[in-house]
């Protein structure tokens, strides 16, 4: 069973990487599918598709702040007991998985209660116009129902991942989504419930995940045990967890903010279309993304739980190899927008106006993605790495002190507004870019040479 335990630190790195980021990439692309299904089969609802895709697409912050506060623990407390397993220290590792578990608990509890209170202000603010704002209200009233069954799913799943078992968290998302797929078209179509029935086929398929994802955390297989005696929060365990996971928090809920910046500006000077090509925008580089965010967290118990047992050069080994992966995918993603962007928004409706209309937008917003593969890495690094002042700092300045103000300054110096919001996007990611990776230098040269003095100095004194 020892053996089992030291994987992470014992096997090739490259072959433990693809080993890893396989199902983890999987898992990652099945769960966008939750969201990505519903826009589908909502876009080509007959007669009103469009202004429905518009509709749900303006929940789509609040979305991403529900999965920010799934972030907000799992991101720092699956990192966190990754290190403490690399330091054979499974106790505590059991410490923060019961204390995450019951953090997320309380926050569902509260999310749900001020979701159903004021998601109709929410979405008002968020964009939602008088055409769009009914079909909004009745796919969010239904999804805040669901809120606990996404938070821990999307929680609990990420403790799974950072044991190693990236197989059994690849299965819990596809029993969720091979259930969404089956209920989508029967609520949408069959039942006539239109976006009601989008977001129950959701809740109902994210509830089964949810229930499979505890169920193997309570058995015999995982080896850090979700128990009674450990579901309680005990500040000096969870609280540096979610110091950690505040990147990803960030990185997450500020995606809801930027979304509110870019449909009010959107509103305002193209209208409706224009709100309706930023869904099918942010919807590709949703699913887009996600094979190098599949890629980096395949690639984070290997390298926590390395840092965790002191072994540098195995740091430094898969900090290479992800950087490979990412820079590769990025660029390779970024020719493909280029080349042929009406394959990738026409998966998200039929109407030929849109589709144009889109397709000249999303080469534009790409434009910055060629060396977006840079900060994926580095980004994931710092969080593995417990490193979280350098990860909140790398989240924060690329979506508050860049992109937002970006929204409107630069619509001030171009004649066309609607062209100039796009924009926005590819230049703050090239600035982003160019300061983690200033900062990520400095930062990783730092945190190996402390490693490999605190094992120079041997086990009982680091």
């Amino acid at each position: 069973m020892e053996n089992s335990k030291e994987f992470l630190g014992t096997e090739p790195v490259g072959k433990l990487l693809f080993k890893l980021a396989v199902p983890t990439l999987t898992a990652q692309l099945i769960n966008m599918l939750y969201n990505i299904v519903d826009r589908i089969y909502i876009g080509h609802i007959p007669v009103e598709g469009s202004l429905a895709l518009t509709g749900v697409g303006v929940c789509m912050p609040i979305i991403m702040i529900v999965s920010a506060f799934a972030a907000l623990v799992s991101y720092g407390g699956a990192p966190r007991a990754s290190i403490a397993m690399g330091k054979k220290d499974y106790d505590t590792a059991e410490k923060i998985l019961g204390g995450c578990c019951c953090l997320q608990v309380f926050i569902s509890v509260v999310l749900t209660a001020v979701l159903l209170i004021w998601n109709r202000d929410f979405l008002l603010a968020f964009g939602a116009s008088p055409n769009t704002i009914e079909y909004a209200v009745s796919y969010m009233n239904i999804y805040a129902v669901g809120t606990l069954f996404v938070q821990l799913t999307l929680g609990m799943n990420a403790f799974i991942s950072a044991q190693g078992f990236t197989n059994v968290a690849m299965k819990s998302v596809i029993i969720g989504a091979v259930c969404n797929f089956i209920l989508d078209p029967v609520f949408i179509f069959l039942f006539h419930m239109g976006v009601s029935g989008a977001a129950l086929a959701t809740i109902l398929s994210q509830a089964v995940s949810c229930m499979w994802v505890l169920r193997f955390l309570r058995g015999k297989k995982t080896l850090l045990r979700l128990k009674k005696e450990t579901l309680r929060i005990i500040p000096n365990i969870v609280f540096p967890c979610v110091a950690l996971g505040l990147s990803g928090f960030i990185m997450q809920a500020s995606e809801s903010v930027v979304s509110v910046c870019f449909n009010s500006s959107l509103l305002e000077y193209g209208g409706d279309i224009a709100v309706g090509a930023m869904t099918i925008l942010t919807s590709v580089m949703q699913f887009a993304m996600l094979p190098m965010q599949g890629v980096a967290q395949g690639a984070q118990p290997i390298c926590s739980y390395n840092y965790g047992a002191g072994n540098a050069d195995r740091v430094r080994q898969i900090f290479r190899l992800l950087l490979k992966c990412c820079l590769t995918y990025s660029v390779v993603l970024w020719l493909a927008v280029m080349l042929v962007p009406q394959v990738f928004v026409g998966i998200f409706t039929p109407d030929t106006a849109l589709i144009e209309y889109a397709s000249r937008a999303l080469r534009i917003y790409y434009g910055g993605m060629v060396i977006f593969g840079i900060q994926i890495a580095c980004q994931m690094t710092f969080t593995s790495l417990g490193k979280a002042l350098s990860s909140i700092i790398v989240a924060v300045v690329r979506k508050f002190v860049l992109l937002i103000p970006l929204i409107y300054i630069i619509p001030a110096l171009v004649e066309d507004k609607t062209t100039a919001v796009y924009m926005a996007e590819p230049v703050a990611d090239l600035l982003a870019v160019t300061f983690t990776t200033i900062l990520f230098y400095f930062q990783f040269k730092k945190a190996m040479a402390e490693l490999e003095n605190r094992s120079n100095m041997g086990p009982e004194l680091a």
